[in-house]
């Protein structure tokens, strides 16, 4: 596993990973981390990994790990960070996997990046904000007009609906803004695991409390703070503009990201094929994750 630090444009630092350097044979997979994890590849799907010559190619998102922060960042403009690290390493056409707030950043980047993206798939994304007004939005390096794809896309979705008390407490306040999110980093956190989440720690995908926490953010909470302030901003662009083949997985027990949001996004993109699994909450998704990785490597290779 290679560790690279991208230097940006705008003087920023993008700390990356390339599981194999140079492999132009293998399938290039972006993984996209959740909230609140470092961007190191899944531990968990290396065995899978390896059967099919998957090169993982990640990054911490700005403000986690060895990124620097860049309040204000919207979808979009992770997107043009990804952009920068595939240029970087030459890399033209890729798959793209997202877990949670992560399957959110890897639909906006397919939908920005065209036919670069071979397929994309998604455990448990986030689906855009009912905004109901256009906003304009400016984070370092990069600058967006005002957008109204959001507002537009969300129509009748509860965005709130069925989520935990924690998470509605957290994005309304970043939905007040990135100081209110900020102060509400002050109230624990509670997501309410079930015995079968519970479970899930002890076995392969234990491995996420070797990404998360503090070991995420060791300079401050800004990269869980600004991505919960970006999925309450407009995308920057249209998750209807995505011609990609998609695959949604949501567990119809999630209270964290709800389903709702998966047959959203289903509806909405035309590409889309939606797999619901019954009592699968926002943990034991990831039971999927061996599924999502062979469905991309079948529709992109």
């Amino acid at each position: 596993m290679d560790e690279i630090d991208f230097r940006l444009a705008d003087g920023r630092v993008l700390h990356g990973y390339d599981s194999a350097p140079g492999a132009t044979d293998r399938l290039a997979v972006v993984w996209h981390h959740g909230t609140p994890n470092l961007g190191t590849p899944p531990a968990p799907l290396a065995a899978a990994s390896e059967r099919l010559g998957i090169r993982w190619i990640s990054f911490d998102r700005p403000g986690y790990g060895g990124s620097t922060a860049a309040p204000g960042r919207t979808v979009a403009d992770v997107a043009t960070d990804l952009t920068a690290v595939l240029d970087t390493l030459g890399i033209g056409s890729f798959a793209q996997l997202g877990y949670s707030g992560g399957g959110t950043y890897a639909l906006g980047a397919t939908a920005l990046l065209g036919n670069r993206t071979t397929a994309v798939a998604t455990l448990a994304a986030i689906a855009p904000y009912p905004t109901t007004t256009a906003h304009s939005t400016h984070s370092p390096g990069t600058a967006h007009s005002a957008d109204t794809s959001a507002s537009t896309a969300a129509a009748g979705l509860d965005w709130y609906g069925g989520m935990i008390a924690s998470g509605v407490a957290s994005l309304r306040a970043a939905a007040a803004g990135r100081d209110a999110r900020m102060r509400n980093e002050e109230i624990e956190y509670d997501p309410e695991f079930t015995e079968t989440d519970l479970a899930m720690f002890g076995g392969a995908w234990g491995w996420l409390g070797s990404v998360a926490g503090d070991k995420a953010m060791p300079n401050g909470p800004d990269g869980a703070v600004d991505d919960d302030c970006s999925y309450v901003l407009p995308w920057g662009c249209d998750p209807a503009a995505i011609t990609a083949p998609t695959l949604l997985l949501h567990g119809t027990a999630d209270r964290i990201i709800p389903c709702s949001h998966a047959r959203w996004l289903a509806a909405t993109i035309p590409t889309a094929t939606l797999a619901t699994h019954e009592n699968l909450s926002h943990i034991t998704i990831l039971n999927q994750a061996d599924q999502a990785l062979h469905w991309l490597h079948t529709h992109s290779t």
